[in-house]
């Protein structure tokens, strides 16, 4: 089912920009450019955190993981992923592959869920700029009521998902 809905979507995309090759080839061309020094910027850091995925998967053992970040770990884990994942900026291309790894394993799935929510919702890199144009009262609270959401979802998660 994947590869169908992977293969559907390049079919999209490739007959997009030949739609928009037929009506304007200088902006297609344009586009193009973009695109690929868009992805020429991502592939280092990319590779980077897919050798580092690599290494960190090789040197720990499942064991390790289990015992850390698995069920019986309790709660001290996902707090710890749940902070990890609101301190650290990673971006979602590589973090989804990183907590499918975590997965494979041995890691419960409550404490992905924390670790994935609390990355996603929660944004303490870019917290100055919103204190800057949104104002320090509104930037705060919906810091704070995302990161409340983020551990109540990853809990639902944790429980839906057993």
């Amino acid at each position: 089912m994947s590869s169908i809905f992977t293969w559907s979507i390049y079919g999209i995309v490739f007959g997009a920009v030949g739609v928009l090759a037929l009506r304007d080839r200088t902006k297609a061309r344009q586009a193009l450019k973009i695109a690929v020094k868009s992805f020429f910027g991502v592939l280092p850091i990319m590779l980077a955190f897919i050798g580092l995925i690599g290494l960190l998967l090789g040197l720990v053992s499942p064991e390790i993981i289990v015992r850390y970040l698995g069920q019986e770990a309790g709660w001290g884990a996902t707090l710890t992923a749940f902070v990890l994942g609101v301190v650290l900026y990673i971006a979602s291309l590589v973090s989804i592959p990183l907590a499918a790894s975590l997965l494979r394993a041995g890691a419960s799935m409550t404490t992905v869920a924390a670790f994935i929510t609390g990355l996603m919702m929660v944004n303490t890199l870019t917290l100055p700029l919103e204190i800057k144009h949104l104002g320090k009262k509104m930037a705060l609270s919906r810091n704070l009521l995302n990161l409340l959401f983020a551990f109540a979802i990853a809990i639902v998660i944790g429980m839906v998902l057993r």
